[in-house]
């Protein structure tokens, strides 16, 4: 009579595809098809030393674990893990995010810039994570770019633009809303402090 660990139906995927796969439904922002696939793959995968080294598989199993609230379990897989630059800036935003939302829950109340610039104080980005560049506003140079880039064709986009956006910064779609909202707002103020400067020049 086999045992049990060999009468389960395992999933013949190499490491490869199964990186291929967690990439696909990463970029799909398909987080709960991301997070099945991650819990169909056999405990006992012939690979599982290498498997437990992908990057890609790694960073699903921290996204996954961001979505669903399990903190610990993110933290954990960050901090034990080297990840190339290209990861970086998702990983750092999902990390800065928990350490925002268990303070949150902690205070019970909404955390103004102060607060979190403390809890940034607090919690520093893991070296696994951190490639040395400077922040601006809580924000990697890279992501500003590339909401600028997004403002610039549409500075009011809708929820599906915001969930893309999110997707692609590793921002939260509240956040990227916040960011577009204070663009719009400071472009306003510029655009009539010209408005009196030219009236005072005629």
């Amino acid at each position: 009579m086999p045992s049990p660990l060999f009468a389960l139906p395992t999933l013949n995927f190499t490491v490869t595809q199964v990186a291929a796969v967690c990439e696909t439904l990463e970029e799909s922002g398909d987080i709960e098809r991301l997070a099945r696939f991650l819990w169909s793959l056999p405990v006992a995968h012939p690979n599982i030393g290498e498997l437990n080294k992908s990057e890609a598989v790694l960073r699903a199993r921290a996204i996954v674990a961001f979505h669903s609230g399990h903190f610990r379990e993110l933290y954990s897989i960050l901090e034990h893990h080297k990840f190339t630059k290209d990861s970086h800036g998702k990983l750092q935003a999902m990390w800065l995010e928990a350490h925002y939302q268990e303070a949150e829950k902690l205070r019970g109340r909404p955390l103004g810039p102060v607060d979190k610039y403390r809890v940034r104080k607090k919690y520093p980005l893991p070296r696994t994570i951190w490639d040395g560049e400077q922040k601006t506003h809580c924000f990697k140079e890279r992501t500003r770019s590339l909401l600028r880039e997004w403002y610039l064709q549409d500075p009011y986009p809708n929820p599906t633009k915001k969930r893309e956006l999110a997707q692609a910064t590793g921002l939260t779609p509240t956040q990227v809303g916040n960011w577009f909202k204070n663009r719009r707002q400071r472009d306003r103020a510029a655009a009539a402090k010209n408005r009196t400067t030219i009236g005072v020049f005629r």
